[in-house]
Formats: C-alpha cells, sequence, structure tokens
C-alpha cells in the first residue's frame, strides 16, 4: 500500500520535531550541569519499575512497593559505599602507583625472553618486534593508567557532590511512584490520529531500551561480581578492581571482556611469571566468563532484538560523552537505541511511500481508467 502525504503536512510535521529536537538539545546543553541526579534518578525507576509492577502484582500497594525498592536499594549502596568502594579505591591507587613498575617487568620479560621456539624467518626479526612491543607497551599503559587516574578523580568529584546522593533517591521515589500515571497522562497528549502509531514505537522504544539497560546492567552486575570474586580466589593482586572495571567496561560490548582479559593477563605474567599454571587459570576463567555471558546470560538477560550494534553503540557513547560530559553518557544508549527505532520506523515508511516506487510505479500500480492496457 502506498501512502499519500502531502507537501504541507509533511513540512508540517517536520518542522514541529526539528523544533522539539533543538529545544532538547537547547535544554541539555544550559542544565547539563545540575542534570545528573535528575537523570540518574529517572534512569533508576526506569530500571526498577518492573519490580514494583510485580511487588503489586504479589498484594502490595504501589506506595509500599516503591518504598520496599528505594529502602533495598539504599541500604545496598550505603553498605557497598562503606565496604567496596573504601577497597576499590585503595586498590586503584595502589594500582596507578605500580604500573610504572608492571612496565619496567614486562619490558625486561620481552627483551630477554628466549625465541628459540619461533619460525626461522620470524627470528631474525625478533629484535625488532621487542622494540616496537615494548615502545607500545609503555604508551599503551601510560594513557591507560593516566585515564583510570582521570576516571577515578571525576568519580571522586561525583560521590562529593551531596545533590547525587540526597536528590537521586528523591527523585526516584516519585518517579517511581508515579511511573503509571505519567505514562497514562502522556499517552492522552498523543493526537489522536496517530495514537497507534506512536504507541507501536514508543512499545518499540520501550523493548529496546529496556532489553538493553535492564539487561546489560543486570549482566554487567553479575560479570564484576563473577570476575572480581574469582580472581580474588585465585590471587591475582588487584583481583577485586579488575573485576569490578571489566564488569563495568562490559556495557559496551566486547570492550570490558579485552580490557578485563589484558590487565589480568599483565599483572599475572609480573606477579607469577615463570609460573604459566596461575597465567593459564587467569585466562581460562576468563574465557568461562565470556561462555557463560555469550551462551547463557546474553540471551535470556539481552537477547537477540536490541538492534544496537556495538559500533553504533560506541559511537554514541563517545559523541554524547563529548557533548555533555557524564550526563551525555548517561543518556546515550536510551539516545541511541531511540536513534535505531526513529531511522527504522522512518525508513519503512520510505520503502511504502511514492518516493521509494516513484511517479511510474505509481502509474503502473494506480493507472488511469481511461487508458487501455497494452
Amino acid at each position: 500500500m502506498v501512502q499519500h502525504i502531502s507537501g504541507s503536512g509533511l513540512r508540517r510535521q517536520l518542522m514541529f520535531w526539528l523544533a522539539a529536537l533543538a529545544v532538547f538539545i537547547f535544554f541539555l546543553m544550559m542544565f547539563r550541569t545540575i542534570l545528573l541526579p535528575f537523570i540518574a534518578g529517572m534512569a533508576l525507576a526506569y530500571f526498577l519499575d518492573p519490580v514494583a509492577d510485580r511487588l503489586e502484582r504479589l498484594g502490595l500497594s504501589r506506595m509500599w512497593a516503591t518504598v520496599v525498592i528505594l529502602v533495598t536499594f539504599i541500604v545496598v549502596f550505603v553498605l557497598s559505599l562503606m565496604i567496596i568502594i573504601p577497597i576499590l579505591a585503595s586498590q586503584l591507587n595502589e594500582f596507578i602507583q605500580h604500573i610504572p613498575g608492571y612496565i619496567t617487568q614486562l619490558q625486561t620479560y620481552i627483551t630477554t625472553s628466549n625465541a628459540a621456539w619461533l619460525p626461522g624467518w620470524l627470528s631474525t626479526q625478533t629484535d625488532t618486534i621487542k622494540e616496537n612491543f615494548s615502545k607500545y607497551l609503555s604508551e599503551g599503559v601510560g594513557f591507560l593508567g593516566t585515564l583510570i587516574a582521570q576516571i577515578w578523580n571525576s568519580g571522586k568529584a561525583l560521590v562529593d557532590i551531596a545533590s547525587l546522593l540526597v536528590v537521586t533517591p528523591v527523585v526516584a521515589f516519585y518517579l517511581l511512584l508515579d511511573w503509571d500515571r505519567m505514562i497514562a497522562k502522556v499517552d492522552g497528549w498523543i493526537p489522536r490520529g496517530h495514537v497507534a502509531t506512536v504507541r507501536a514505537i514508543a512499545a518499540e522504544l520501550d523493548s529496546t531500551i529496556a532489553g538493553f539497560v535492564r539487561g546489560q546492567g543486570s549482566l554487567c552486575l553479575f560479570l564484576g561480581i563473577y570476575y572480581a570474586v574469582g580472581l580474588s580466589l585465585i590471587g591475582l593482586n588487584f583481583g577485586l578492581l579488575i573485576g569490578f572495571l571489566t564488569g563495568l567496561l562490559s556495557f559496551i560490548p566486547y570492550v570490558g571482556s579485552t580490557v578485563g582479559l589484558v590487565l589480568a593477563a599483565g599483572v599475572a605474567v609480573v606477579q607469577f611469571w615463570p609460573d604459566y599454571v596461575h597465567l593459564i587459570i587467569v585466562v581460562v576463567f576468563f574465557f568461562s566468563g565470556q561462555f557463560i555471558e555469550g551462551n547463557i546470560l546474553q540471551p535470556k538477560w539481552v537477547g537477540k532484538s536490541v538492534g544496537l550494534h556495538p559500533v553504533w553503540l560506541m559511537f554514541a557513547l563517545f559523541a554524547f560523552g563529548a557533548m555533555f560530559g557524564f550526563v551525555g553518557v548517561l543518556i546515550a544508549v536510551p539516545a541511541a537505541a531511540s536513534v535505531g527505532v526513529l531511522v527504522r520506523f522512518a525508513l519503512s515508511r520510505y520503502l511504502e511511500s511514492d518516493l521509494y516506487y516513484g511517479q511510474s510505479t505509481l502509474v503502473e500500480i494506480a493507472p488511469d481508467p481511461g487508458v487501455s492496457e497494452k
């Protein structure tokens, strides 16, 4: 079926949505310094809304379901702030101090290693390979250390902001309490002629964002605990820090596991050399985490219908982070998912429109009754 949209109506819709987008971007730019606790509260309410719905089905009122969820969350957060975060802070500071020594030891292992097992055509280039590898290792680890230090400094600044700790739970409480009423109110604002289309887009947006944010968030939490506990039991130095960092970075597909494996293997080489057993145990343990993630948890918690390509997700994180800072990182995934859904919707409409079929095709589909077919 070919849709016909008048030029004036299409222009009005295009101008309206472009103006709305411009106002939204202007709003973010103007208030980006104070939006963090509100966006964090909104994200927290969205993340916990299914839990509130389940408690309601179990017989609790919306008020009591919200109170139970927020109290539980605050207790867990405070315990983490008192127990886990100081340990991570201590390990991070110690790790940053040990980075130069680790680089030196790795370079020593590389330059003094025996190349007898290499093929003849490659063994002649061993000195050049070692020199280049040591150079890039030094530059890469130095950049990583600087990046970690900057992230930690900004993280401490965020923790020191009282509004993030005080305003976010309050915002999350009221949004979680009124979530269903807000959705119904917004639904009442939709033009009745487009309500079915808007609801279909909103349902796809919710499925995409929920599938990734809730599913990937739960997956990152599990992986962080799994790697942190496992590496600590193996006896790896800074295992708790590397494990939680791996889980946190797993929000970006393939990045977390790669960074965690490189860090863990590097520390294991320095710590256990020449004991190959512990190094193999660390590598096998990481592959076991990848197996659990890719074959068990990822299909169950995230699914394959999210539609967020890893490259598009990484671009969105960098782009929104550069434009809006930490607030941009928080809204990058929902914004990327929303853009993806809207682009797919626009493409489907384009494939049904006369812009795609062309005027000649339209004449063949609906010919003039006065013209006989040959």
